[in-house]
């Protein structure tokens, strides 16, 4: 193995636990509607697609998709200060770090939203390649952000490994032919992943070990 390569929302940063309070808390008051778990994780490491025509088969009426975003986004933006690193990210980037490993990101989010939160956690330094929906025309559970990161670090596939937390980032990494780890949140704790992921429940029980072995 000679590359890590992270997910970003809900992997470093648990941003997708307060998106979804953010959606559950509008649909309640605009349409008083309930906002099930996991029709919102099928949109987890990809587009919101999948919710937006949840809610339009529940009011039977058309919605205004960057409308609602933007009302969740501006509720999300009082929160920001809350979010924290998941635990042991930070620890886990030294250790592969001291190991020799290259270190890359691949995220179906903006660029400047992934940058933002790197340079305010101090992480910037850590990744050689981060790739974002900018550099590329379809993104996850589409491989190529794993490609293009790949690419870009002159790695084969088979020789990194991906760590993600969503079903739709899982199948891009195994799709683009890597190793994949899951390390779930509290909105995708309760999926079930692809039989060719490993999977720990926290950044604590990481272990080099299962991966490589």
């Amino acid at each position: 193995m000679k590359a890590v390569i992270f997910d970003f929302d809900g992997t470093i940063i648990d941003t997708e636990s307060m998106w979804f309070e953010g959606f559950k808390e509008l649909l309640d008051e605009r349409f008083q509607i309930e906002l099930p778990l996991d029709i919102f994780a099928k949109c987890v490491g990809t587009t919101d697609e999948t919710l937006f025509q949840y809610i339009e088969s529940q009011t039977g009426t058309a919605v205004n998709p960057q409308e609602l975003s933007q009302i969740v986004r501006d509720r999300f933006s009082e929160k920001l200060t809350k979010l924290e690193l998941r635990e042991g990210v930070r620890e886990l980037l030294e250790e592969i770090k001291q190991l020799g490993y290259v270190i890359g990101l691949a995220s179906s989010s903006s660029k400047e939203w992934v940058e933002r939160f790197l340079i305010q956690f101090e992480l910037m330094d850590y990744f050689s390649v981060i790739k974002t929906k900018e550099d590329v025309l379809r993104v996850k559970p589409d491989p190529a952000l794993y490609l293009k990161a790949l690419e870009e670090l002159q790695i084969e596939p088979a020789e990194a490994v991906a760590i993600e937390d969503s079903v739709n980032g899982s199948m891009a990494a195994i799709d683009a032919g890597m190793k994949c780890v899951v390390i779930p949140n509290q909105v995708t704790s309760f999926l079930n992943f692809h039989e060719k992921t490993i999977r720990f429940e926290s950044f604590a029980d990481f272990n080099f070990s299962r991966i490589c072995g």
